[in-house]
């Protein structure tokens, strides 16, 4: 049996923050964690189906979840994710349900959930173990 990822991750019913609401001015989490992955090399990697691969280097907007990656109310780098945390040392889900996030300007921290803009850029071998990032990327009201 091939492996395959966590998908858009488990919202814990217990969590204070609540899921996300639908959005038509944002790509769904459903189109970014519908990837398969196959072993190659010994090493698990990707594959994309084409509605993911015709983001790539594309200007989009994508909603979800903090989760920074240094201190300070304002952030430049920090991934974002499909559900939010429940534990500061968990991931919420696999790769395929978090994006990593560079912006232009700083972003203030949120708990609650914050919509980014930016260039989208599906990975095909990060050294971190990605799927995703956003380069020249702007927080939208």
């Amino acid at each position: 049996m091939l492996p395959h990822g966590q998908g858009a991750g488990v919202h814990s019913p217990l969590s204070p923050f609540a899921p996300l609401k639908p959005r038509s001015d944002v790509v769904a989490w459903s189109v970014l964690t519908d990837v398969k992955t196959v072993i190659q090399n010994k090493r698990i990697v990707p594959v994309y189906p084409a509605a993911v691969k015709a983001l790539d280097q594309k200007k989009v907007r994508l909603q979800g979840f903090m989760m920074p990656l240094g201190p300070g109310e304002q952030q430049r780098h920090f991934l974002l994710a499909s559900v939010p945390l429940t534990c500061s040392f968990c991931t919420p889900g696999g790769p395929e349900s978090m994006v990593e996030v560079r912006t232009i300007q700083p972003v203030k921290y949120s708990l609650q959930a914050v919509v980014v803009e930016g260039k989208f850029h599906v990975l095909q071998n990060d050294p971190y173990g990605l799927y995703y990032r956003f380069t020249e990327a702007v927080g939208v009201k």
